[in-house]
This record gives structure tokens, sequence and C-alpha cells, in this order.
């Protein structure tokens, strides 16, 4: 292997520039994942040129640098351990070194005076290799405008440790990491292997401790006052639930805390938040048998190079969609409001004869997954065959979490013993009860036997804690979150094995699910249309900071959802259409799907005619559509709005999308950034009737182009 880089050429290197010429998210492929190690075996080191990580393995191991290449930062302050497990009661380090003599900043003349704890599980060896799939995932090619790979391109390193001689006999702990191709990323999980004679149970776990620098400087002030500072990176665990339509470090996996060690920092009280720990907040409480091995939830780290809005949304958008690909997966969704099989097949036709790709039979159509009458389900296999039969997804919506099925099912509050005045819905079974070991058989058999291609399911998880200690999947308190987390991720991950499609109202990407809310308040949907349409864009404009257009679904209420009456309601379609194809604009023109409820797509010739050629037009575009999006100006209804989506590796390399609410032409003359498209000083602008113009690109990465777009509608302009 290479020698790993001194510390004196690390601080000469030339860094990757942010500038369009050689910016990582214009031009990812130079940025090829290594593990190095160095002369003296010494130090082991995973570095992509845009970040790297050191790890020193000698006399114990542990992380002594974490350096962001991009903007030269160091974000390592202090060594840690790599991580912590607690076993029948005993907290131990996993690697790590002691004597450091402030916790300010970490000096590589330090080094070789740090010391291994004897306490601590030792450094045993290493291997490297390529990243492994998290799960198996089939892809649904015709849903997918790219050909993301899986599993992600990078390399991966384990290291082994042996427990203390005062420790638990033949436990070992494994460590890993992971580093990717062309992203500031790096991943970490362990896992916990018990080769004794007897089992144990492992109470704790730290998967992740690591000691950055400070988010700000304040004297005063406590660790909630530190809330308002950008970090310098992202933290995300896939132990996430609860969260709903947003992600970010509010999850029970991981959390930002105080440093009991650093007693040399500015604030008076000690109080800054610059310990990273990923852990369970409760338990894991875990009994690992002999020979057997548990897994932790694992943790990922993207790092920022900028403090820009849209480029750090950028950064996250990239991490998305390299960790969870099948997110990309966009299909056009019908959800037919009846699930009587006349009704069924009249929308399955319909999708088919306009274009869109997927029927669900919705929230209160009397779809059923929990029946185990065979006609009903000879039905079901009978209306999959035939939506298949016409290049047609089929699947239905399933509550789960967010109702009560009996006093001996539902989560127990600790606090009183009984169900009740604790749970996020207020009440919830448990999914490790008898009842969760039956819902979840009877989802694995429903879709075994079916073959239908798409669950809804409401209410997931939402990571509620269980005192019971008669349910039969959980012991007690301590490991009923972990034992629920697993038995909803386990199936989410075998639907993606399937196939089979997720909508998920809640943050289960990283698990397996392919589509959450792109957030909206649910009776706005019952204001008048007009209404409708700029909220619809706002929350569009909005969501898309963080998602990719593909992972957030809309709503569009063909019929009346939740009142409003006649002003907003769309039935008859015919009778709305121009507010029908504005809705359409909406959402294709920013390669957003949504959930289209009512019992047709269409009710006249003309209707139909619309929304096929809309659909058309969005599949034609599809690939530009459903990249990236660099925010213009938000919806306002005061004057235009517009978003500019952009992908470097397409021939067309930017697709700007300009809505007019207005009552009268505007004509307008944009500024757009167009830094993230990968054009260079000149591009080609081609226009809806295909003429094209030539557009000059300035030294900034931006350009003006003049816009007209007529009264109350949507235009568009690509650029090659």
């Amino acid at each position: 292997m290479p020698p790993l880089l001194s510390a004196a050429v690390f601080l000469t290197c030339t860094f990757p520039s942010t500038s369009p010429i050689g910016d990582w998210l214009v031009e990812p492929a130079p940025h090829v994942a290594v593990i190095r190690a160095s002369e003296d075996t010494r130090t082991i080191s995973l570095t992509n040129g845009l970040i790297e990580r050191t790890l020193r393995i000698a006399p114990n191991a542990a992380t002594v640098a974490l350096d962001n290449l991009m903007t030269n930062t160091a974000e390592l302050r202090s060594v840690r351990p790599e991580a912590t497990v607690t076993i029948d009661g005993r907290a131990s380090d996993v690697g790590g070194l002691v004597g450091q003599p402030i916790h300010n900043y970490l000096l590589p003349e330090w080094l070789d005076h740090l010391t291994a704890d004897p306490e601590a599980f030792q450094f045993a060896g290493f291997q490297t290799g390529a990243i492994q799939a998290r799960f198996p995932w089939k892809r649904r090619a015709a849903w997918l405008a790219t050909d993301p790979a899986w599993p992600p391109r990078g390399r991966s390193l384990t290291l082994d440790f042996e427990a203390p001689q005062s420790g638990p006999a033949g436990v070992r702990v494994r460590v890993h990491y992971e580093i990717y191709d062309g992203l500031p990323l790096i991943s970490k999980w362990i896992e916990v292997i018990n080769r004794g004679p007897t089992a144990i149970v492992l109470d704790r776990f730290n998967a992740e401790i690591l000691a950055t620098v400070e988010p700000a400087s304040m004297v005063g002030g406590t660790t909630a006052d530190f809330a308002g500072f950008q970090r310098s990176m992202h933290v995300e665990t896939d132990y996430a639930m609860g969260g709903g339509m947003d992600s970010g470090l509010d999850s029970p996996g991981a959390r930002w805390t105080i440093d009991p060690l650093f007693a040399t920092q500015v604030n008076y009280e000690r109080q800054t938040p610059c310990l990273l720990e990923c852990s369970p907040k409760l338990g894991p409480g875990a009994a690992i048998e002999p020979g057997g091995t548990f897994e932790s939830h694992r943790v990922f780290e993207l790092f920022y190079d900028s403090t820009d809005r849209e480029r750090r949304g950028l950064a996250l958008r990239r991490m998305y969609r390299t960790l969870a690909p099948w997110a990309l997966e966009n299909p056009l969704i019908f959800h037919v409001r009846s699930a009587d099989p006349v009704s069924v097949r009249l929308a399955i036709d319909q999708a088919a004869e306009v274009g869109f790709e997927l029927v669900l039979m919705t929230f209160g159509s009397g779809f059923d997954i929990e029946s185990s009458d065979a006609a009903y389900l000879q039905q079901l296999r009978e209306l999959g065959e035939y939506a298949h039969g016409k290049q047609i997804a089929l699947g239905g919506y399933s509550l789960l979490a967010s109702r009560s099925v009996d006093a001996a099912t539902d989560v127990i509050n600790p606090a009183t013993g009984a169900p009740g005045g604790f749970a996020t819905f207020g009440n919830s079974p448990c999914l490790s009860s008898e009842w969760g070991a039956k819902y979840f058989g009877k989802l694995y058999a429903f879709y075994s036997g079916t073959q239908l291609d798409v669950l809804e399911h409401d209410g997931s998880y939402p990571g509620d804690v269980c005192g019971s200690t008669a349910h039969a999947g959980h012991r007690a308190l301590a490991d009923s979150q972990w034992t629920q987390w697993r038995t909803i991720t386990d199936f989410y991950k075998w639907c993606r094995g399937q196939g089979i499609y997720l909508n998920v109202p809640d943050w289960y990407y990283l698990s397996g699910s392919s589509k959450c809310g792109m957030g909206y308040r649910e009776t706005n949907w019952s204001l008048p249309r007009a209404q409708q349409e700029i909220i619809e864009r706002q929350n569009i404009f909005d969501g898309t900071w963080t998602k990719t257009p593909s992972m957030g679904w809309m709503f569009v209420p063909l019929t009346e959802y939740q009142g409003g009456g006649a002003a907003a309601t769309i039935e008859p379609l015919s009778e709305h259409l121009e507010h029908y194809r504005a809705r359409l604009d909406n959402l294709f023109g920013a390669g957003v799907q949504a959930c289209f409820r009512g019992p047709r797509l269409y009710d006249t010739d003309a209707t139909k005619a619309m929304v096929k050629e809309r659909v058309a037009w969005f599949k034609a575009h599809r690939a530009i559509l459903e990249s990236d999006i660099v925010h213009g100006r938000r919806a306002d209804g005061r004057d235009l709005d517009w978003i500019l989506h952009v992908n470097p590796t397409l021939e067309d390399k930017g697709m700007l999308v300009v809505f007019n609410p207005l009552d009268s032409e505007v004509t307008r003359t944009l500024r757009v950034d167009l830094r993230y498209t990968g054009l260079g000083q000149r591009a080609r602008l081609v226009a809806p009737d295909e003429s094209e113009s030539e557009l000059i690109v300035d030294a900034d990465g931006s350009a003006s182009m003049e816009i007209a777009v007529p009264a109350r509608s949507m235009t568009w302009r690509i650029l090659r």
C-alpha cells in the first residue's frame, strides 16, 4: 500500500476546488476511495481526496485525525474510543488511547506518548475490501431515470478487537468503516460476537464517539443555545423512526452531547455540545447466545465544504442518491378510492391509457392486507395479474401503529404498567407482541402469495417503547425499542429485495423505503383551487432542499378531501381542466409525483388527452426533471417563480422551469446559477418550440435569461 501522508506533507497539499472546474458535485469521478497503511504500519487512513480519517493501531486502535480536505480543516480535537459496550452490566471501551494533555486540539507529536487502557478491548487485526450491499435491491428500471450503483462504490475497513483479560470471555468486537467514491461520506457500525460458553446481554453500546471541534464559541448559555449554529458535518443513522417527513439528528440513534473531558473549553459551564455519541437512547438490552452476533445500527457522516444552503443541500441529496438509490424510483401514482374489482380495473385501465405507472388502493378504499380469506386473496391475485398485463404496479394501504388493538397487545406505559398516555399516537400495538408477529407474518404471506407490488404503510413504527414483560418478542423495557425497530426494518429490507415499492410517511429511506411525504398540511387541500396551486409549489420548493424530487410525494385530491366543497374540488375534471393541468405542471415540472386520489384520472376525451399529453411531456424529459433542483424564486403569487434542474452527466444538463401565477403575460430577465450543470462558458438554450439560442455563462457560473411566460401557465428552457 502507498505510505500515509506525513503531517508536514498534509499541511502543504493542494485541496480540491469548489469552483465549477474540479468541483466534486460536478465531477465526482476523480475522488476514488482508498485505504492505505503507513510504512511503519502504525496508522491506517481512509481517504478519497475530499475527507480523510486516520487511525493509529498501536498500542491500541483509535481515530487520531479526521480531516476535511475540501476546507483544509481538522474536524477532530481529541482521541476517544472507537466504540463502547456495556455487557452484563460492565462498561468497556473498545480501542482508544489515553493521556492527551488538553482536548482543544490534537498534535501529531503527542501520539507517541499516548497509551492504551488495559481494561479496554484491544486491537487484534484488520481487513479491507469493497463495500457490500446492506441488503438486496430488486430495481424497477422503468421508474429510474438513471442506473445508480448498488452497492455503492468505495472501500471498507474492519478492525477486530479482543476483550481484555478482565473482560467477558470469548467476546470480540468488530468495528466497520466505509468510505465512498465521489462524496465526503463515511459510515460506521459495530458487531459484538459471542464466542464464549454462555449467553451475554449487550445492555448498551456506542457505535461512534467523536470529539469534534466546537460549532461556535459561546461563553455563556446552555447546550440548547448552540442549536442555531451550523455544523460542518451532517450525521444520520438508519436507527430512525418517529421523525416524520424530516431528516436530521433528532432520532434515537445519535446525539451531540457535552464533553466531560473538555475542561479547557470557552463555555463557562462547559456545556458546549461537541461530543458525538451514536447509540440508542434506550437499550438495546440484546441477549447474544453463544456463537451469536449482534449488529448495531449504522452511522453516516457527511462533511460539508460550505455554509451555502444550496450547496449543503446538494451534498445531502447526493448522499441519499448513493445510500438509498431505490428512493430514485419515481412512478406516477393513482390512489383509487374504492378497492372493489370494478373500480380497480377501471383505475388500471385509465392509468395505462394515460401513462401512469402505479395504482394504489388507498386508505378508506376497503383494501384489507390483513385478510386471510382465500377468495379475497385470489381476487387480488387476479387484479395483480390484470395490472401487470398492462404494465401497471398494484398495491394497497395498511395502517400500523396509530391505532389500538387491545390491552394485551398495545405498548405498555412503563410508568403506569398499562396502555395509553405516552405513545406517539396515544395508543399503538407493540410490534414485538404476539399480534405484531402475526401482523408481519400476514404481510410477508400476502406479498408472497398475491405478487402485488406496492405497500403504503401508514402509522409506521414511531419509536414507542414498551414496558411489558409478557410480549413474546422482547424481554422487557430495555430491548423493546430495538426489537420493534428490527421487526419493521427487516420487513422493509425484505420488500426491497422483492421489488415491492414502499410509501412510508416516516424517515425509513436507509432501511428500504422509497418515498415519504414532501411536507404539507393535509387540510390545505380543502382550500380554494387557486390557493392550492401556489401552496403546492411552495411545499415542493421547501421540501427539495433536503430531498431529491423523487423522495417526496405530494397530494392531489381529485374529489373533495377534508372539506372545502366545490371551490376546492377538481371533479368534475372536465370542468376544471385549466386547474388540473396546472397541478400536473406544478408536479411534473418539479419532477415530483403526487398521490392523485379519486375514482378516475379522466372523465372525457378532452381530459384524457390533456393528462396523456402532460405525462408524455414529463416522460420525454424525465431524466433531467428527476435530477437535483437549484432553487430560484419561491412561489408567492405575486411574480414569476422558478427552479432549475441540474445534471452534468446528461446531454440536457439543465432545465429551467418557470411559473406565472398572474392573469397577464410576464417577461423577466432571470439571473440563473448554472455552476452545477457542468456547462462551460457557452451553452445552447432550447425553447419549447425547439428553437435554439446561444447563452453566455459568466465567470461566476451564472447567466441572464429573458423569459416570457403566458398568463397562469408554465414554460421551460433546456440547457445543453
